[in-house]
């Protein structure tokens, strides 16, 4: 059957897998001819027989008959509206209850003119005899079509077609082959389905093995020549799947993942769906838990102030927060164009959470007085900073102005206008600084954790100050993912500054979540940091990112070392050489037992630190911050030379 396909094709180079759906109308009117057929069939063999038929009508008048019943049914029972390459045993079903029910109808014609004028159109055998050529001709055809689809695609393998095995074999599965078996041109050529359980090893799916598991799942893969891993296994947990894609990322093997199919707008398409792992799934981290309840107390029915609201992280606390049905969250912040594009996303939502956007520079106190005026926010989460180390080292006068007075005028305003809540995204740069940025922060976070020392006892504050402290954070503007992405989508080469630089990181929806989980929990002036898990080595995340996107490093893609930038670590830290933590009952959460200064002293020098900012000595606002913060050692930067 194969060679003779191969033939067929080699001469006609018929490229029926390139070809869309056959209209329906087409199909309906093939079905019309086989019946027609499977009659004339019918005919032919009760003549061969000698049968005599009833004259009651002519032959033409009779067989039109059993076309038209047929006709009707087949629009009943909508057997045009298969996929003919992708027919299936529903297919089937459909064909057996349309030419059934023909049947059906026609013996009772037969009979009801038997019972009116005493005379019979059919013989009860020829009905019944046509009833399963029809049925079986319609059948075989569409067989015939769905083995003819399979070989021509077999036959016409292009080389960028990959070898695939799929990991799961429940009926999700089932949905996703018949569905790359739609797609065109063909991406993925199956050759095997592994059950995690091992409970169908050695039988078929769809003529597929079930392939066992008994080694790992690379030598499985090795065993039938398959470069492609599908993870399509909904039960999978976190750590099962880390382990899966590591031993095919060390063989060389791409691994994808699929949705559910009914998540899918279009199933037919689900090829396009199926996408390379990322690299936050296989941050080795559980899941967090939140209490949702001291959460929703916080957060129902209350109006929230969100500055840098557009940036990554203040955008993702709009989404967070209006799940916790805010009366109103106000979204503030200078860059106009993405805090249009956080509306309209948001407007999306269905929620009765009113939304303003604001656009305001938070370092200039009288505009965001106002704001504070109109709105009478309760709650503020305050996310928006400068957050570039290299910009910063260029710009420290910036760095003062939004990091350090941006925070003060928003601190300030809270305590003015009654705000219950304040919450400081801070960042783990700012513990033993080594650049502008990090010292900025720290100075910032100083600043609100004196001042609520510092009005804390009188009878009108209300104000919880509370300082959140995370680390690098997975996609977020300016974040190594998004800049090697880049990278390996230009092919490169990835540019890593030091062989030896670590990182902690999180994702997104993770340290925001936090963030409403320490709001919660927080009496005031307590600073929050985040279990980071563990540190990850830049470079080793770089080459997994290229495995991810099915390359090879330093083959594919080259990795580049570019030297440490200004203000630069070779790794961050999450406390103060003079901290010790608290725990919390979350056990992601901890409180650091940090000094705070006087606040009048602080407030002082914050003070001159704004004014020398405006003079543009980056010198001498270097040097200031260093006398703020004592701790503040620059590395790898022009101002080293202002440490004693």
């Amino acid at each position: 059957m194969n060679k003779i396909i191969s033939a067929f094709y080699s001469k006609t180079k018929l490229y029926v897998y390139n070809l869309n759906y056959m209209p329906r109308l087409i199909i309906l009117f093939i079905d019309v001819f086989l019946t027609i057929c499977a009659s004339a069939l019918c005919y032919a063999l009760l003549r061969s027989l000698k049968v005599t038929f009833y004259t009651t009508l002519n032959i033409p008048i009779r067989y039109s008959i059993i076309i038209l019943v047929n006709f009707i049914f087949f629009l009943v029972f909508k057997t045009y509206s298969g996929i003919l390459r992708l027919s299936t045993l529903v297919d089937a079903i459909k064909l057996f209850y349309a030419t059934a029910s023909s049947c059906i109808v026609l013996i009772i014609i037969n009979y009801s003119t038997y019972f009116a004028i005493g005379k019979k159109i059919y013989l009860l055998p020829s009905l019944l005899i046509n009833f399963i050529f029809t049925f079986l001709i319609l059948f075989s055809f569409r067989i015939f079509i769905k083995i003819i689809y399979e070989n021509l695609i077999k036959i016409n393998k292009s080389s960028n077609v990959l070898n695939a095995v799929i990991y799961g074999a429940d009926f999700n599965v089932l949905a996703v082959i018949n569905s790359l078996n739609a797609d065109k041109p063909i991406r993925f050529n199956i050759v095997g389905f592994v059950d995690k359980k091992n409970q169908n090893s050695n039988k078929r799916i769809l003529d597929i093995p079930i392939l066992n598991v008994k080694n790992k799942i690379s030598k499985v893969l090795s065993s039938v020549e398959a470069n492609v891993l599908i993870i399509a296994d909904e039960t999978l947990t976190k750590q099962e799947k880390i382990s899966i894609v590591e031993d095919c990322l060390e063989h060389n093997i791409k691994v994808f993942t699929v949705p559910k199919i009914k998540d899918l707008e279009n199933e037919m398409n689900v090829s396009d769906k199926i996408i390379n792992f990322e690299i936050d799934d296989l941050l080795d981290r559980n899941s967090i838990v939140l209490d949702k309840k001291a959460i929703a107390k916080e957060l129902h029915n209350k109006t929230i102030l969100i500055t840098g609201a557009a940036g990554s992280i203040g955008s993702e606390i709009v989404r967070q927060a209006i799940s916790f049905n805010p009366k109103k969250i106000i979204l503030l912040d200078q860059a106009e164009t993405p805090l249009h594009h956080l509306k309209s996303e948001i407007e999306q939502l269905i929620s009765e959470t009113n939304l303003q956007t604001i656009i305001c520079d938070i370092r200039n106190k009288e505009t965001l007085k106002e704001v504070f005026s109109n709105y009478k926010p309760e709650i503020v989460f305050h996310a928006a900073a400068y957050k570039h180390v290299p910009m910063m080292e260029d710009n420290p006068a910036q760095a003062i102005f939004a990091n350090v007075l941006g925070t003060k005028n928003t601190a300030d305003l809270s305590v003015e206008f009654g705000v219950t809540n304040f919450v400081y995204v801070s960042t783990d740069k700012a513990v033993n600084p080594s650049n502008v940025m990090g010292a900025s922060k720290r100075i910032a976070e100083k600043y609100i954790q004196s001042l609520f020392f510092n009005l804390k006892g009188e009878k009108d504050f209300k104000t919880k100050f509370i300082t959140t402290r995370f680390g690098n954070v997975l996609g977020s503007n300016g974040s190594v993912v998004p800049l090697f992405t880049k990278q390996i989508k230009y092919g490169g080469p990835v540019t890593i500054t030091h062989p030896d630089i670590i990182r902690y990181f999180m994702t997104i929806p993770e340290a925001c979540q936090l963030v409403l989980e320490a709001a919660a929990m927080g009496k005031g002036g307590e600073i929050f940091i985040f279990d980071m898990g563990e540190p990850v080595k830049i470079i080793d995340l770089a080459k997994k990112m290229i495995q991810l996107a099915g390359l090879v490093p330093h083959q594919d893609i080259e990795i580049k070392i570019v030297g440490l930038r200004p203000g630069e670590k070779l790794f961050e830290e999450l406390l103060n050489d003079t901290s010790q933590t608290i725990a919390t009952y979350h056990d992601k959460i901890m409180i650091a037992e940090d000094i705070s200064k006087d606040y009048s002293i602080l407030s002082k020098y914050i003070d001159e630190l704004i004014v020398l900012a405006t003079t543009s000595d980056s010198n001498a606002v270097v040097l200031k911050m260093k006398c703020i913060i004592p701790e503040f050692i620059s590395m790898n930067s022009e101002y080293n030379k202002l440490d004693v």
